[in-house]
């Protein structure tokens, strides 16, 4: 028989973090149960491959699973090739686009490498939707449908604001609660994790329980997490997240611009920090941001690169950005001796910026330099003597030497 730990304590490490539990007097109960039948609670977190990389914001909701699984309980992990097909629309204010089930696999598989990461893959349950939704037939889906009123859809935040606005709404989108309601009747959900923008499709899940005589889930919402920006939620289109896989370098650099603010926000959901040390980066924050934040990008480092990378990544920043010295490993790029390269061509070339949009707007704002000097026009040339070096650096970490030959 399983053996879990007294439910208070069980409650006390569910609640951190969390926005919403709905309801918890039977999340108790049912944590009750589990403990006096020895059967775990089978705790459901479902995800759309639309995007191949994960960031820290991803990761608040996979480290709520984690600590189910921590606590003894079953993590089961859906992977909605299904629903990505449909499209989401929380959070839209608009209808958005499909992806291609080739589109899908590829993001899926490097969804669950990065999870891997957070999750204890052994004790994880992986499931695809497709396996019971893709059978379904029109009639069945005709059937699901009734469950739910369009008054009670409309009631849906992002769906009532384009419906105000006369913006279209595709009929295709009301389904979308509805087969992630059923993927919870399909696994018999005890818990459904989400973000705090999930709520009405969590909640959606514990109608099509009842309906179909199970006990209903419990939601559980999880916080948005904000970006390095401290007010858009963090997102790769928002250019404000700091991802998983990124190299320790940029990711010990990244946690150090989010504003102090967010510090004990980023210790609570992203880190784990033991609960009764909490209270005291609380106050370090306030009173000594600055190496509050430092242990806090060396500890996010060290969680996804290990020891030696988060000692090496602290480091470098007190190498290049303290000390204003150049890298030991920066590259080399072999210039043409003595002759002029429009800098935003060598940029673009060696890769060292997303897009020329990204090098102007850099350039713009002082974030390219030469030689420690910074270089503001986009027409700029740079040439180096036969033998000479000279120092490029674009953005806050990106470094080069680039030498004559």
């Amino acid at each position: 028989m399983m053996s879990f730990l007294p439910v208070d304590e069980q409650l006390e490490v569910i609640r951190r973090g969390t926005v919403e539990i709905v309801p918890e007097p039977e999340l108790k109960e049912k944590l009750e149960r589990s403990r006096k039948t020895g059967r775990p609670l089978r705790v459901k977190l479902g995800c759309d491959p639309t995007r191949p990389d994960l960031h820290l914001g991803h990761s608040v909701i996979l480290r709520k699973l984690r600590q189910f699984q921590d606590l003894g309980h079953h993590a089961i992990l859906i992977i909605g090739d299904f629903t990505a097909l449909i499209g989401d629309p929380t959070g839209q204010n608009k209808t958005r686009p499909s992806l291609t089930a080739e589109e899908i696999r590829e993001n899926a598989q490097t969804y669950l490498d990065q999870a891997g990461k957070i999750l204890d893959r052994e004790k994880t349950e992986i499931v695809y939707n497709s396996e019971w939704l893709s059978p379904m037939s029109f009639e069945d889906v005709i059937r699901l449908t009734s469950r739910l009123t369009v008054a009670r859809m409309i009631e849906r935040d992002d769906f009532s604001k384009r419906f105000e606005a006369n913006e279209p709404i595709s009929l295709h989108e009301f389904l979308y609660p509805l087969a992630q309601g059923r993927d919870s009747v399909h696994l018999r959900s005890d818990i459904e994790l989400g973000g705090t923008d999930q709520k009405f499709n969590l909640l959606v899940g514990r109608d099509l329980q009842r309906d179909d005589d199970q006990e209903p889930q419990i939601c559980i919402m999880m916080p948005l997490l904000e970006g390095t920006d401290g007010h858009l939620k963090m997102s790769k289109s928002y250019d404000n997240y700091i991802g998983i896989d990124e190299p320790p370098v940029d990711m010990y650099g990244k946690t150090l611009s989010i504003p102090d603010s967010l510090i004990y926000t980023y210790f609570e959901l992203v880190t784990d920090l033991p609960l009764d040390e909490l209270s005291a980066v609380k106050e370090r924050a306030k009173t000594d941001p600055r190496n509050a934040k430092h242990d806090l990008a060396f500890t996010i480092t060290r969680m996804y690169h290990g020891e030696d990378q988060a000692v090496q990544a602290r480091e470098h920043f007190q190498k290049t950005v303290i000390r204003k010295e150049m890298p030991e490993d920066a590259p080399v790029v072999e210039l043409p001796a003595g002759q002029p390269v429009r800098l935003m061509d060598l940029i673009a070339e060696n890769s060292f910026t997303q897009s020329n949009g990204e090098t102007k707007r850099l350039m713009k704002q002082g974030g390219v330099t030469l030689d420690g000097e910074k270089v503001t026009d986009i027409h700029a040339e740079v040439s180096v003597e036969a033998g000479a070096e000279r120092e490029l650096k674009v953005g806050k970490r990106t470094f080069a030497r680039l030498r004559g030959n």
